[in-house]
């Protein structure tokens, strides 16, 4: 069978092309004969390769890349060296006012102490104009219009002293001949801003520039679109103090900032300067803001003016600071400027227009890119991987691209030089520095035309006494940052954020995948927990070096501007409290979002979605959700059934509804570009699309339907036209059981460099795709995801929508999953570092493909993959159209048991895992934590990344290797442990008094068990009875497992709404049970309840949240009577001598009301 599909290999590629990529409404797919229409599922996967390596060619590295090459191990670290002029310091009372469109203008008027501001001061704040009137973008001096959060506190200049510039060096690279280097000063706005909650933003933009320059409007930056502007508050005025004995800054501070006398400002900065163990540096070369509420935490930021650094402190201890930004001489910041000048240019004063130059804007390229890799073929289509399709039938294969080896640290050799005279310097200067591409580069057959030129940012950030980072997901790599500089570097490359399509992606690699989050969190018993997040959402590359005992990351990104945010923490909890008030809160899902989610690319017909539902149904077999990929459209047009195979949507939706089951629909961002499709239509003649490198015309790209157009989601009126297309009336064939995926959205262009779009492309207002890549797939979630809620009637029901690509912030919009990964025993054990890392980000609802999407899974497999799938938040089972059929049952009936079990744990955990969830959107804590978000106390922790915890009291440990019988796992002492299933408590040898060890113990894990234990010291709801889905569930009885800590004392809790709809948010209909337990106090266990309204939670909800068992472990002795306090009657009870465990059943207790349960010994 393999042969004969092989030599058919070119017709049937020929149909498959057909299929996929020419078939439109004039050749409708059932006009094709069926023997035909079968081809692709019963043929493709005899050809088409199903676990084939990434094809490296695809992808750039450091060293393909521009900026990347050109500034990383400090290659252009003489070209840059920044100082803090002191006269130019501001301090502003507006700490407390909150940045709208004029908040930093309001800054300006509260300026306390130092007089007017000056014409530079105003120009730095980028505020109003002289008139009051707030100035616009494109004139000189515009203040950034995207501005979000508290005022600055802190203003400065901060200028390149550098004796031989960035800007000099391209001058002599690139102009003509009539450039003065010595004229082009390099200025910088430096602006702090301090959180209530301790959170220090350092933000570092360009000095603008009167007239029509390249700097006479702001660089384009996101905050409206990404950070959580409600909950960033401003310390207070009054609590912020700023101290310096230079006597130019001193100047500055109004008596009632300055608080302290020069002695006692030289010992608060000798201390600082000696736990930062900093000797050769005078006083006076420090300026410190310390700050925070009186009697409360405090915090200093401590700025060195020269060279530009600055460090973090608490400033409750006396330890070394958390962070430093600005080490190692790595900052640089590439201004804009013209690629060419003339006339004797003198103070940077040139301010034509790029337009107004000899400046290569790409036409060229447009008509010489290269030889023809196609050789003459006529190319019909492309696959995901990026390969052409040829009208012949045949495909493109790989090519091997052999790349230059990375640079470790010695610059590079001379580049290509620009042709004509060249004199000895430009020489020796291109010998040294980097300066090919700047203005121009190429990739394979596409070519940037980076008509703006070099405008690459970069910090290096150190956090002292660390040597545990974690973060800057997603790669398939541990949990923990290792390192790719330095002398013993685990990896050659830099970890690289940059949301990308990888067509089967390789494991332990720093390559780009799907979505990215620029935040590091460093772990450390010295320095406690901290957070540094690079707001920057352009390409970034990120090094990762240890020195010394501490940890360094070097940031590198394409464009934007410096914005960094520091989290003090001091510990996880309170770390992750300020990121959510950064970027946001996940929401509450609907509680059906939490159980099993079956799919599969692709469920053909309407009669197969009935079959793999009454299979479910016939088993007993738990599930809430099927799936429907891309073939159930009309040609790939979304918002579209394919009439054939579903010819009734809406009833095929209500019948599985009626069984309390939801369906899943994808819906992808590239548009069919077909004029007779009403989606495409309006989206034209709306001029909703995002451009060409020119701003004329749509951006034409290739991807499932062929020939395809991208909305630009980066625009307002576009998201909102996007939402307006889930209306039921619009989508048709969509009802309230209906939810969506989104595909692609990194986003997927298969025809464009590294899969994606042309960096150059623009959005509608004319700003290029480099600058807004990595937040496309967020924005398209969160428009998806506010169209879902649009669509009912007073937008009441929650949504719920799953993404690939994601960015900070992504966790306010819904579920992320890794992606397309492989049924490979190395895929499931990669899995829980990985959604662990999208965790460490702040994306709680996050999960893999149950059995792997790409390949066949044997049984083994799936039965630990199902095992494993059940204890991560988000739980799908998936499969490529290639692989074998994998629902349950079709292993046969022992696994399909064993896969049911598995199902079912997951289902009586129900109950806890929507109060986690809660607790989450609550508090900003993960779901799915490392151990050392819970135990940060413990070193032997830090690195673990195979164990987990699901809130702070499950851990679980998955089995990820074949033929395993026994795991390892690391149990903190600090608590006691019980095995779920037995409801024994581990024995463990050591110390219980001691707080900062763990010890490893074997525990069995064969086929049927995967090892799960509950902490000492918690209280777990359960529902036990056997249901087939969670709509099912809703009115069943509680079943609570009290799990007695090493002080025989427990407490949990357990959240109750109604699961569905937002009535928890606008109506406070919600309950909140918090359970207590203290057997040397007598107490059994107690509930104090507290309800948000209850007028709407009445006695019907409260009698209908019955708990109908308790079970204690861990009790020492079985006592004589236990009695119900409020009217002292007594309750029977067993208890198991050997377990130590007691069971009360039927107490007669609700969820919803307060009662106490206590013993008589």
């Amino acid at each position: 069978m393999v042969s004969t599909s092989l030599a058919l290999m070119p017709s049937l590629l020929s149909i498959i092309t057909l299929l996929f990529f020419t078939i439109d409404d004039a050749t409708p797919l059932r006009s094709i004969p069926t023997c035909i229409l079968a081809l692709p599922f019963a043929a493709t996967s005899s050809f088409l390769p199903l676990a084939m390596a990434v094809d490296r060619s695809k992808f750039r590295t450091c060293q393909q890349t521009s900026f990347c090459r050109r500034h990383r191990h400090g290659k252009s670290r003489r070209l840059y060296d920044y100082r803090v002029v002191g006269e130019s310091v501001q301090i502003h009372r507006g700490g407390d006012s909150v940045a709208a469109d004029d908040g930093v203008a309001t800054a300006i008027e509260s300026v306390g102490g130092g007089g007017l501001l000056s014409k530079f001061s105003r120009r730095l704040l980028q505020g109003k104009g002289g008139d009051g009137v707030p100035t616009t973008a494109g004139t000189g001096g515009g203040r950034d219009p995207h501005l979000r959060g508290p005022s600055p506190v802190f203003t400065a200049k901060l200028v390149n002293v550098a004796p031989f510039t960035s800007t000099a060096l391209t001058a002599r690279a690139y102009g003509d001949g009539k450039c003065n280097p010595g004229a082009f000063a390099e200025e910088l706005n430096l602006a702090v801003h301090l959180h209530e909650d301790g959170v220090a933003r350092v933000r570092i933009t360009e000095v603008l520039e009167d007239g029509a320059g390249p700097r006479s409007a702001p660089r384009w930056t996101s905050d409206e679109l990404v950070l959580n502007e409600k909950e960033m508050v401003a310390m207070k005025g009054e609590d912020v103090q700023v101290m310096s004995i230079d006597p130019s800054i001193q100047r500055k501070l109004s008596p009632d900032w300055e608080g302290f006398s020069n002695e006692a400002v030289e010992g608060v900065i000798s201390s600082l300067m000696k736990r930062a163990n900093i000797e050769a540096q005078s006083k006076d070369n420090f300026i410190v803001l310390s700050y925070g509420p009186a009697g409360g935490k405090r915090w200093h930021l401590m700025l060195q003016l020269y060279p530009f650094e600055v460090y973090f402190f608490r400033g409750n201890d006396d330890g070394p600071p958390m962070i430093v930004a600005g080490t190692g001489g790595l900052t640089h910041f590439e201004i804009r400027r013209n690629k060419k000048c003339s006339g004797g240019v003198e103070g940077g004063g040139d301010t034509r227009k790029l337009s107004d130059f000899d400046v290569d804007v790409g036409d060229e390229a447009d008509d010489d890119e290269g030889e023809d890799r196609h050789g003459g073929k006529e190319v019909v289509g492309y696959w995901e991987d990026g390969l052409a399709i040829y009208a012949d039938g045949t495909r493109e294969e790989r090519r091997e691209v052999e790349t230059a080896p990375t640079d470790d640290g010695a610059p590079d050799v001379a580049v290509d030089v620009v042709g004509g005279e060249v004199d000895e310097q430009r020489r020796l200067d291109e010998e040294y520095f980097d300066t090919k591409d700047m203005w121009e580069e190429k990739f394979g057959d596409h070519t940037d035309s980076k008509p703006h030129g070099p405008m690459s940012v970069g910090l290096e950030l150190t956090f002292p006494a660390s040597l545990h980072l974690f973060g800057l997901p997603e790669h398939a790599s541990s949990t923990q940052l290792k390192t790719t500089a330095g002398s013993d570097h685990y990896y050659t490359e830099p970890y690289r954020l940059y949301n990308l399509d990888v067509f089967e992606y390789e494991l332990d690699e720093t390559m780009a995948l799907y979505g990215h989050i620029p935040l590091v969190v460093s772990q450390s018993m010295h320095t406690g927990t901290a957070g540094a997040f690079w707001f920057n959402p352009t390409e970034t590359f990120v090094d990762v070096e240890e020195v010394a005992g501490s940890s360094k990351t070097h940031f590198m990104s394409e464009s934007g501007i410096v914005d960094l945010f520091l989290l003090p923490g001091p510990d996880p909890a309170a770390m992750y409290e300020q990121y959510a008030r950064l970027t946001g809160r996940m929401p509450l899902p609907p509680i059906f979002a939490l159980g099993y989610h079956q799919c599969r690319w692709n469920y053909r017909d309407e009669a197969d979605v009935y079959h793999v539902h009454s299979k479910f149904e016939e088993l007993d077999y738990p599930y809430d959700v099927l799936w429907l990929d891309i073939e159930h459209t009309d040609g790939k047009r979304y918002f579209t059934w394919d009439n054939k195979a579903f010819p009734n949507p809406t009833e095929m939706q209500k019948k599985l509804g009626g069984h309390g089951r939801r369906m899943v629909t994808i819906i992808d961002p590239h548009i069919k570009r077909d004029i007779n499709y009403y989606i495409h239509k309006e989206a034209t003649s709306l001029g909703l699309y995002i451009k060409d490198k020119h701003g004329d015309q749509d951006f034409d790209g290739w991807c499932w339907p062929g020939s395809s157009s991208y909305l630009d989601f980066t625009t307002e009126k576009v998201r909102n036209w996007w939402a307006e297309q889930f209306q039921y009336n619009k989508y048709k064939g969509s009802t309230p059981e209906l939810f969506t995926w989104n595909d692609m959205n990194e986003p997927s262009v298969f025809n464009g460099p590294e899969v994606s779009m042309q960096k150059d492309l623009l959005n509608l207002n004319k700003c290029e795709h480099r600058e807004w890549h990595n937040l496309y797939g967020m924005l398209f979630h969160r428009s998806t995801s506010e169209g879902l809620i649009k669509r009912n009637e007073g937008g009441n029901v929650r949504p719920f929508v799953l993404s690939r690509s994601f960015f900070a912030g992504s966790q306010r919009y819904g579920a992320i999953w890794t992606g397309d990964n492989e049924a490979k025993w190395s895929h499931l054990e990669i899995s829980a570092p990985m959604l662990l890392g999208l965790n460490v980000g702040a994306l709680s609802f996050v999960g893999a493909d149950v059995g792997g999407f790409f390949g066949n899974t044997d049984a083994e497999l799936m039965t630990r993959w199902m095992q494993a799938g059940a204890y991560q938040p988000f739980f799908r089972g998936h499969a490529h159209h290639d692989a074998k059929r994998r629902e349950p049952w079709m292993f046969g009936d022992e696994v399909m048991v064993r896969l049911r079990a598995a199902a079912m744990t997951r289902y009586a955990l129900l109950p806890y895992w929507y109060t986690v969830f809660w607790q989450a959107g609550l508090t900003g804590m993960p779901v799915m934590r490392t151990m050392w978000m819970q135990y940060p106390k413990i070193p032997d922790l830090y690195s673990i990344d195979d164990q987990y915890l699901i809130g702070s009291d499950l851990l679980v440990k998955p089995v990820t290797t074949a033929g395993a019988t026994e795991s390892e796992i690391l149990f903190p002492l600090t608590d006691c442990w019980y095995d779920v299933d037995t409801l024994k408590r581990v024995e463990l040898t050591g110390d219980v008094n001691t707080t900062n060890t763990a010890v490893s113990l074997a525990v069995d894990s064969d086929i049927d068990k995967i090892p799960v234990y509950q902490r000492g010291g918690s209280v777990i709801p359960r529902k036990l009875r056997l249901r087939r889905s969670s709509h099912l569930m809703v009115n069943d009885p509680y079943t609570l497992y009290v799990a007695l800590g090493n002080d025989l004392k427990a407490e949990g809790k357990l959240y109750i709404d109604d699961e569905t709809t937002f009535d928890h948010e606008k109506r406070q209909a919600f309950g909140i049970a918090s359970f207590h337990s203290s057997w040397g106090d007598n107490i059994v266990i107690q509930n104090s309840v507290y309800i948000g309204n209850s007028d709407i939670v009445d006695d019907k909800v409260v009698n209908g949240r019955i708990v109908e068992r308790i079970v204690v472990m861990g009790v020492p002795t079985k006592p004589r009577e236990i009695r119900l306090k409020s009217d002292d009657s007594p309750i029977e009870f067993q208890y198991d001598g050997e377990s130590k465990v007691i069971v009360i059943r039927k107490p007669g207790l609700s969820a919803l009301e307060d009662f106490s349960l206590y013993l008589m010994k």
